[in-house]
Formats: C-alpha cells, structure tokens, sequence
C-alpha cells in the first residue's frame, strides 16, 4: 500500500481512481495532476516507483487545497457566515437545505427522522401531564 498525504491507496487499483480518494481531488483535478508530472492513469499504484509518489504528493501539496487543510477553509467560510448573520449561515446554524431546496416534503437528510406533530387524546394527554408533575 503507499501512502499519499497519510491517506492509503491499494496497490490493484489504478492510479486515476485512487487518488480520487484524496478528500478534495476529484476526477478533473486527477488529470490536471498526471498530465503535470507526466504520468498515465492507467498504471496501477503498485507500479509506481517511489519518485512518482514523491513527484504526486509534492505537486498536490503545492497546487491543489486537500484533506485537512480544504476543510478547516470550508469551516471558517460556514463559521463567517453564521457571525455575519446571513441567510445561509443561519441555514447552517437550524441544520436546514441552505441553497433553496424545499423542506415541506424533502429535505430528509438535514432535517433527520420525521416528527409527528398533532392532537392528543385527552386520556392521553391527562397521562403524560401526570408523569410531569412531580409528587409532593
């Protein structure tokens, strides 16, 4: 297995997929990153001698924002937008879409499992004020 930026890339995978593990390298900037140094994507990772790795991880240090430091930037931008009190920061802060999706019918994932929201029986209702209350 070799490591690029401390993520692992299994040796029978080719090298244009596996660097897409990278968090912040997708597929376009893959072929940006091998046309620059000049390496084919077909080949896979245990093909690779240790100057290639050398010669990926260095130009993805230099040119392109990943892992840790590509999310440590996309949480300052949300935590901006939140002390500036737009809309998209208070969006972030309820945990609700921020780019105008609907949430009546969707929106399932931010907003997590349904709540039903309605009428209780009085019995009911009678029991659960019961339980509240403490005894003196």
């Amino acid at each position: 297995m070799a490591r690029i930026l401390g993520i692992n890339l299994k040796d029978d995978k080719r090298l244009d997929y596996s660097l897409t593990l990278l968090y912040g390298v997708g597929r376009s900037n893959v072929k940006q990153i091998l046309a620059s140094v000049n390496i084919k994507g077909e080949k896979k990772i245990k093909e690779l001698s240790e100057d290639d790795l050398r010669k990926i991880s260095s130009f993805i240090e230099k040119n392109v924002k990943v892992e840790g430091n590509l999310k440590e930037e996309i949480g300052g931008n949300i935590k901006r937008l939140r002390e500036i009190g737009s809309f998209r920061g208070m969006r972030h802060s309820r945990g609700l879409p921020a780019r105008g999706q609907r949430t009546k019918s969707n929106a399932r994932t931010k907003r997590g499992k349904r709540k039903t929201v309605g009428a209780l029986k009085k019995e009911d209702m009678a029991k659960i004020q019961q339980k509240t209350v403490p005894a003196k």
